[in-house]
């Protein structure tokens, strides 16, 4: 069936946003060359700073609206539970010439599991 993630991004001004996908990967290159239009883009929301993963997807989409549904707090108390320093958990998925480039090449350095496993 496959895997899916519950995953929260920020910026240098930790804004943050909650997102959930089926290719976690994917999505992230998407956030960081700032191809997926709308409100990442805008506020240039590229640091995965946390992520769940699970191989139901309503148990993923379940998390996500749950999690949009706290206080700004308690989202901070969450990351900051599993990733106190605030570490971009995707720094070392892409190649900086891959990134600027646009192009999507097929780099594994993220395997490994999540942070925390549904």
């Amino acid at each position: 069936m496959g895997t899916f993630y519950f995953y929260i991004l920020t910026n240098n001004s930790r804004t943050l946003y909650v997102g959930m996908t089926n290719d976690l990967e994917r999505r992230m290159f998407e956030h960081k060359t700032r191809t997926a239009d709308g409100f990442t883009s805008k506020y240039n929301i590229t640091r995965l700073v946390y992520y769940e993963d699970t191989n139901d997807p309503v148990v993923a989409i379940k998390r996500e609206k749950q999690i949009k549904g706290w206080l700004r707090q308690k989202k901070i108390d969450l990351v900051e539970s599993e990733n106190p320093k605030w570490l971009d958990l995707a720094a070392d998925w892409f190649r900086p010439e891959d990134l600027k480039a646009g192009r999507r090449a097929s780099y594994d350095a993220r395997r490994g599991s999540s942070l925390r496993s549904e």
